[in-house]
């Protein structure tokens, strides 16, 4: 059934633009599944590939203001069927490029359809729109580059092309570079703190780390992998070998990425990322966004990126997934409880696993009371192996490093999994990430098909 926020349709139409600035003029955004009956039945389209083009480049032109980084779309070749996400955006009224900002052009979803938007709704919309946004505001700094950011593009075989700042709205109005370029290039003064207390009230600092001053990929990527040391792994042997963490892994990680992506920069402040005996604490500049009612919109999972640029990017080098889809992973583990919104900030706290916590301190005690250098790799090995230590791990790229984190997760996971965790098209582009790891010597397999993954660890 279709409702205020999903729409079915059995092919690709015209009106699709009209459809689509509806869902973006919405305050939730919301999906559109071609090749379904208004049933929701999948009945299947004749080409989904060729389909899922043209809606990229009808989007990509036929739409105003540029909507890149609001939309995802998701083939399914078993069905013969696509999903198009729609994020709500920030610079309401969209419209319909040829029409122009007038109520032929401008929609919003109503109930089950898109209706017109009359002159003075489109007025005042217009007048609420961001003046704010990370692409108006001129770079604080000249002479910027970008090594890291084509080096995090080529990893992902879609090398940047010379009119790059334009293509990624790196470019304010008049051509110069923006804060959006600003924080993608090789050298900001952009601070992300990292610390962590003995005490659980920030009384007493062991130690305070800075991975911020550049790339903010580079400074996503640098956390991820200080979480990956710090989230340790405690192994339980009964009839099959479980892993489990101080956090939940993934959740960790969404959480992560969110806050880097999400966070409001306008107010000059970085995510911060503070552990603490019983918790670790997020902390990310911004409350909710300025179109969503209530935190229980935020809690559904509706979309509504601040950083459409910056979503783009993270997309496309492979640190995020799918619009909508971090929140809800995160509760999938975590109560909402955990969440904390102010005026200006999101606080989440992530309680440890204690009884991990507990068992990892017990085994690394076992493994030095047995002495000497056999009963210090025992207890290390009880006491858990950060992925840090995996052999050729600084030459792997993101998604290898996310399915190796699959991997030791979980020694026995099938291509199938690894194909559908990671949201990856196909098993081939599967086997090019496990190619990768082999080659950098970080896995291996104790059969050609089948058998249980084995990872290699720096002694």
């Amino acid at each position: 059934m279709e409702t205020h926020n999903r729409e079915y349709k059995q092919q690709l139409t015209d009106s699709l633009e009209k459809e689509v600035v509806a869902f973006l003029n919405y305050r939730t955004g919301g999906k559109i599944f071609f090749g379904f009956n208004d049933e929701g039945k999948a009945t299947g389209l004749a080409n989904a590939d060729s389909d899922a083009l043209k809606i990229k480049d009808r989007l990509k032109h036929n739409i105003s203001p540029s909507i890149l980084g609001l939309f995802d779309i998701i083939v399914n070749l078993e069905n013969n069927t696509i999903e198009l996400i729609i994020a709500s955006g920030s610079e309401k009224p969209y419209y319909i490029s040829k029409y122009g900002m007038s109520s032929k052009g401008c929609y919003l979803r109503i109930g089950t359809s898109a209706e017109p938007m009359s002159k003075p709704m489109i007025e005042q919309t217009f007048a609420r729109r961001t003046r704010t946004s990370l692409r108006k505001i001129k770079s604080p700094k000249n002479g910027l580059t970008f090594a890291k950011l084509k080096i995090y593009y080529e990893e992902n075989a879609t090398p940047l092309t010379e009119k790059f700042a334009h293509n990624l709205e790196l470019l304010t109005d008049e051509g110069e570079y923006n804060y959006n370029a600003y924080l993608l290039s090789d050298i900001n003064i952009t601070s992300v703190r990292f610390a962590k207390y003995a005490t659980n009230d920030r009384t007493q600092l062991i130690s305070s780390d800075e991975y911020g001053h550049t790339c903010i990929i580079t400074a996503t990527q640098k956390v991820l992998d200080r979480l990956d040391v710090e989230n340790k792994t405690h192994s339980v042997v009964v009839r099959d070998r479980v892993d489990t963490r101080i956090w939940h892994n993934e959740a960790l990680r969404e959480a992560v990425r969110n806050a880097f992506v999400h966070n409001d920069y306008t107010l000059e402040v970085c995510p911060a990322f503070e552990i603490f005996p019983n918790r670790i604490e997020i902390t990310s500049a911004g409350g909710l966004p300025i179109d969503m009612k209530s935190e229980a919109d935020f809690f559904e999972g509706y979309s509504l990126p601040r950083n459409k640029a910056l979503m783009r990017v993270f997309k496309d080098v492979g640190l995020v997934e799918h619009l909508g889809t971090g929140i809800p992973k995160i509760l999938a583990h975590y109560d909402q409880s955990c969440f904390r919104f102010t005026t200006n900030f999101l606080r989440i706290s992530l309680p440890k696993n204690m009884m991990v916590e507990e068992s990892i301190k017990t085994g690394t005690e076992e493994g030095g009371k047995r002495g000497g250098k056999t009963g210090g790799k025992t207890g290390g090995k009880r006491g858990g192996k950060s992925i840090e230590n995996v052999v050729g791990f600084k030459q792997l790229t993101p998604k290898q490093k996310e399915l190796l984190n699959l991997i030791i997760e979980n020694n026995k996971i099938t291509y199938d999994k690894m194909r559908e965790t990671m949201n990856i098209i196909s098993n081939s582009t599967v086997q090019k990430h496990i190619n990768g790891l082999k080659k950098a010597g970080s896995i291996s397999r104790e059969k050609d098909y089948g058998g249980e993954w084995i990872i290699h660890y720096k002694n």
